[in-house]
């Protein structure tokens, strides 16, 4: 399920962009890339639409996929 980020609360997005930045695998490039600056670039990613938050019900998790992905999942 999409859910729309303008629907969080601010501090609940943070915790969400948060959790995915801080993931082991993420890969932000060459140079070492600061938490903030990570969080800023990942919600500019949501607000241009290159990102969405996808709730998956099975497993109560949220993540961050692109429109593919989610037009790959049939959401």
């Amino acid at each position: 399920m999409i859910i729309p980020f303008q629907q969080l609360a601010p501090e609940t997005l943070k915790a969400v962009l948060e959790s995915f930045a801080l993931r082991e695998g993420t890969d932000y490039g060459e140079q070492e890339v600061g938490l903030e600056s990570k969080l800023e670039q990942l919600k500019g990613q949501l607000q241009r639409g290159e990102l969405l938050l996808c709730f998956d019900e099975p497993s109560e998790s949220i993540n961050l996929i692109t429109p593919q992905q989610a037009r790959e999942m049939g959401l």
